[in-house]
């Protein structure tokens, strides 16, 4: 099974930005997309980008115009460029890795989480 490794959360002030990575073990033509999650304490974890295999990003309006995913197929790495972070997206940033069943996605893996501080 396909192993995620992700790197690059840390603090940083309102307005700023960080950017995650998130490097895949091996390439596995059954990962149809991968994407990042989070979850914040308390909270239920929460979609928040993908990109498919096809290069194909979707976001989630949470973050829509802020954040930016994107792949680097030949180092089997995924990037979330997160600009104009706000408080709110205080969290654990979660890479996963996904399957496509012909009508939705579905994780096949998990990263270890990251975690994003937001404040002063």
């Amino acid at each position: 099974q396909v192993q995620l490794v992700e790197s690059g959360g840390g603090l940083v002030q309102p307005g700023g930005s960080l950017t995650l990575s998130c490097a895949a073990s091996e390439s596995d033509a059954s990962i149809a997309a991968m994407g990042w999650y989070r979850q914040a304490p308390g909270k239920t974890r929460e979609w928040v980008a993908r990109i498919t295999s096809g290069g194909d990003p979707d976001y989630s309006d949470s973050v829509k115009g802020r954040f930016s995913i994107s792949r680097d197929g030949a180092k089997n790495t995924v990037y979330l460029q997160m600009n104009s972070l706000k408080p709110e997206d205080t969290a654990v940033y979660f890479c996963n890795a996904e399957g496509f069943s012909g009508r939705w996605y579905y994780t096949r893996a998990w990263g270890q989480g990251t975690q994003v501080t937001v404040s002063l």
